[in-house]
């Protein structure tokens, strides 16, 4: 039931926003009683708390699987994360809209728990171009802090108009994504 709520919850707020949504909503959208949604969750935000946890926590270890794989490139571990982003939007976009959208509504200390595992996730990138600028893969003038924040931010503000039954697959936008990063957009 835990889950069934949370679902509806992902749902509800991507369509309506935090704010909007009350937790009425929630348990009328499952036919439950406000005792069943009180029974898993003291307080809405703490349901949202553990939207965000379980987001970023699933990508967190995703990406780790990425990074940990020593048969791939540096290039390819990059490319993989792009694909582990993208394909996040295809998988579970209500998810990424609620976690982009509505951490404002978490309260400070949660806010900062977040933003601990986000840093995490970026740091993971930044080392990861870092390892592959001082393995002589990539050019050695690039800033891995900022190739970190490029990958980011091209990659998650898809979730703001990516829509992966249109005209282009999650594949097809993370092929291209990689090949800007990677090749550029001047002709060769």
């Amino acid at each position: 039931m835990k889950e069934k709520i949370t679902q509806a919850s992902i749902l509800l707020f991507e369509q309506k926003g935090f704010s909007q949504t009350s937790i009425q909503d929630i348990v009328d959208s499952i036919g439950v009683t406000k005792g069943t949604f009180y029974y898993y969750f003291t307080s809405k935000e703490q349901l949202l708390m553990e939207i965000h946890l379980d987001y970023i926590s699933d990508l967190l270890n995703r990406q780790q699987s990425i990074m940990e794989n020593e048969k791939l490139t540096y290039q390819e571990k990059l490319e993989k994360v792009i694909v582990l982003l993208i394909a996040d939007i295809q998988d579970k976009g209500p998810s990424g809209r609620v976690f982009f959208r509505e951490m404002r509504h978490l309260v400070e200390e949660n806010v900062e728990t977040i933003d601990k595992q986000r840093d995490l996730f970026r740091l993971n990138i930044e080392q990861l171009v870092a390892n592959g600028i001082q393995a002589g893969e990539f050019r050695p003038e690039l800033r891995a802090d900022i190739v970190a924040f490029g990958v980011l931010g091209m990659a998650n503000y898809s979730y703001n108009w990516f829509n992966p039954s249109g005209e282009i697959s999650a594949e097809q936008l993370s092929k291209l994504f990689s090949m800007i990063l990677f090749d550029g957009i001047k002709k060769p």
